[in-house]
């Protein structure tokens, strides 16, 4: 039974009821407020908890980019064009957002520490492994099976923070988890390119977040805490049925509405993280006097992909914190800002790819700067609509809408665009298309990333208008959790008047 939704009743057994949700609210919000205005609370365990899941959400990404930082390289080896190097990213998120509900619905009901465990060890050894195989087809079956031991672990690590912390202290640590992604990302393209550059091979690169994952076994499975779920609001509230949690967060629209804006944001840097290397190197060369190499340009763009992440994520976490007391509707706000923001400077970026050398990468990082300000509020506001014991199966269904329309599609759209581009634009389509026109075709196709973003921007700033009364309904359904606990026979008196 979902418990934000129970209707009102003017007995007076449910008046009395209701006093002690309101004492119990009360309470709720004194702990939360006493958490949100200092970390003393939070204990060193609590702090090795999220520094572990920080780190396995840093080599997550790194792994998952560290291909795009050698693109050209694996390109040429397997002899294919854009539509399949495209592919190698859309088949990875393709399973990577089938199995996301899969884990959703266990991480709401079995230990998370088992599920995560499993998780990093099998994309891990399958990253591994991938690294070995010579046929493009086996090789793309990989990079789907290491999809899968990511989804276990993206769709359950902030429900872990979610049920450690409440208030800003939860917005902060949130902050830190997915400040790892940017950062993880563009060490991504470094590791890629200095390991690849280093042994003379762009399989290397694979090679090195294998080893950091089985360290993060060792640590999730002896060191990480698993937290009851609802720990730290106290609700203490029972898993409710698939089908109920499902039904629930459809009619959720604050919820919705972010997840469509989140779709948007997916699909820009999923776009942009796998053909960006490769575009600026495209259009540095085409300069008089530029000689660069697909490494150098991955070093920086990965270097300008870390700044944003400095930058972006803190930044936007720091607004919310500032902005939500005195504005509740402030989180909504300040993701679409950014990127109603970020879709000018992306375009300017991509036009002048190939007229400059210093400004399109400072409107790149402009672009993701504004972009980023998103990851750690979105986090927020997905869990914070959401009761407790659904908040795994919101992540995982968050991820599945978000990856499906998002960056399952995009590298791969934007990798068939190119390919069509290069033959209208060839004067002799039969022969291999010149730099020049290898430069235009993905220009124009990246171009289709700047009206996503405006799109999602609209999306953020729709959320806003449900954002509070969504927020209060979970408030209140914590609130009478807690009430029904600590008053057993109010609890019994509630459900007795509701059979009558």
């Amino acid at each position: 039974m979902d418990q934000s939704g129970i209707s009102p009743n003017t007995s007076n057994q449910e008046l009395v009821i209701n006093s002690d949700n309101d004492s119990a609210t009360a309470l709720l919000q004194e702990k939360q407020e006493r958490r949100n205005e200092t970390l003393r609370d939070v204990s060193f365990v609590e702090y090795m908890t999220v520094g572990i899941l920080c780190f396995v959400n840093l080599i997550n990404y790194m792994d998952r980019f560290t291909l795009a930082g050698v693109l050209t390289h694996v390109k040429a080896e397997f002899n294919i064009g854009d539509d399949s190097a495209g592919f190698l990213q859309t088949v990875f998120v393709v399973a990577y957002m089938v199995f996301a509900p899969i884990f959703g619905y266990l991480g709401d009901r079995y230990s998370r520490r088992t599920i995560m465990a499993f998780g990093v060890g099998l994309w891990s050894m399958t990253t591994l492994f991938g690294s070995f195989i010579t046929n493009f087809t086996w090789f793309a079956f990989f990079r789907g099976l290491v999809g899968i031991g990511e989804a276990s672990y993206s769709t359950i690590a902030p429900t872990i923070i979610s049920d450690l912390f409440v208030g800003n202290v939860r917005s902060k640590m949130l902050a830190i988890f997915y400040f790892a992604i940017p950062v993880g990302s563009g060490m991504g393209y470094i590791v890629g390119s200095v390991a690849g550059g280093v042994a003379g091979d762009w399989r290397w690169g694979l090679r090195v977040t294998p080893v950091l994952g089985a360290l993060a076994v060792g640590l999730i499975a002896l060191v990480m805490r698993d937290p009851e779920r609802g720990a730290a609001e106290d609700s203490h509230m029972t898993a409710t049925s698939y089908k109920d949690d499902l039904r629930s967060l459809i009619k959720n629209p604050s919820f919705m509405l972010c997840t469509f804006a989140f779709t948007c944001v997916t699909f820009v840097t999923g776009a942009l993280a796998w053909w960006g290397p490769q575009f600026i190197f495209l259009g540095l060369n085409l300069q008089n006097g530029m000689d660069m190499s697909l490494e150098r340009v991955s070093l920086i763009f990965g270097g300008l992909t870390m700044v944003s992440g400095l930058l972006g994520v803190p930044l936007g976490s720091w607004l919310g914190a500032g902005l939500v007391k005195q504005y509740p509707r402030a989180h909504p706000i300040i993701c679409g800002a950014g990127l109603l923001l970020s879709a000018p400077a992306m375009t300017v970026a991509v036009a002048i790819a190939d007229q400059s050398f210093y400004a399109p990468f400072i409107f790149m990082l402009l672009a993701e700067v504004t972009l980023n300000l998103n990851w750690a509020i979105v986090a927020d506001m997905s869990l914070y609509v959401v009761i407790p014991p659904r908040r795994s199966t919101a992540e995982a269904f968050l991820i599945l809408i978000s990856h499906m329309f998002g960056d399952a599609g995009s590298p791969y759209l934007v990798g068939v665009i190119s390919e069509s581009l290069k033959k209208s634009l060839s004067l002799t389509p039969t022969e291999e298309p010149s730099a020049s026109v290898q430069f235009r075709a993905l220009q124009y196709s990246l171009f289709t990333t700047c009206f996503v973003e405006v799109i999602g921007g609209v999306f953020f700033l729709l959320t806003a208008i449900y954002i509070v009364r969504d927020k209060l309904k979970v408030d209140t359904a914590i609130a009478n959790a807690v009430a029904q606990r600590t008053e057993p026979s109010h609890s019994t008196a509630q459900e007795e008047n509701s059979n009558e």
